[in-house]
Parts: C-alpha cells; structure tokens; sequence
C-alpha cells in the first residue's frame, strides 16, 4: 500500500500544477517534442524540463530521444490509478450518503410516529 500511495502521491502533485496539465492536454493530440511542448509557455528551457521531469517522474509521460531530439509521449498507467482511486472514493461517498438518507428517513418517520 505504501508503494500504491506514493505512486497517488506523485500523480496528484504532477497533476496540481496548471502547467503540467496544459502540457497533458497537448500530449493528448499526440506525441510531441520539447520544443513543441516549449511554444506555449513562455518560460526558460530549464523551467520546462523540470515540469517533463516531474510528469516522467509521475509516469504520465514517458520519453524516448533520438538523436538530439527527446519526444514525449502520454503513458496510460498512472491515469488509470488515479481513476479507479476515483472511483473508489466515489463508491464509498455514494454507500455513505445512501447510508445517511436512510438513517434521516428512519429518523423522521420515527419523529411523525410520535406526533
């Protein structure tokens, strides 16, 4: 579980920053290279390459040089994780609040019962 909550942890924090999330979406039409993923953002290489490093890091982008050119590419694997933590908190709110209107129904026709 620890392993499970770090990998959470570090998709989370890649996914908290606006930019790092600018450049998802723009992996998301497809594979890019630094320089096209640079073009938007108006900040120094270095700057963006800590945001690659960070998203490689998460393993929600994977990277892959040829030559001197490094191409990035979206990964599948970390995404799915943080959709079925998702979903999993979802089902549990879901079972609580079912659980809640339940009690309150009983409460109330327990209340009406007395007057």
């Amino acid at each position: 579980m620890p392993k499970y909550s770090n990998s959470l942890d570090n998709l989370f924090h890649a996914l908290g920053d606006p930019t790092r999330r600018s450049i998802l979406e723009r992996l998301s039409m497809g594979p890019a290279t630094v320089g096209e993923l640079a073009e938007p953002f108006k900040m120094a290489l270095p700057s963006l390459m800590q945001h690659l490093g960070v998203l490689e890091d998460s393993s929600l982008v994977r990277s892959e040089k040829v030559g001197r050119v490094r191409t990035y590419k979206l990964t599948q694997d970390s995404m799915k994780a943080g959709e079925d933590w998702f979903v999993r908190q979802r089902t549990l709110w879901d079972r609580r609040l079912d659980q809640l209107d339940s009690y309150l129904l009983e409460m109330k026709e327990k209340e009406n019962g007395k007057n």
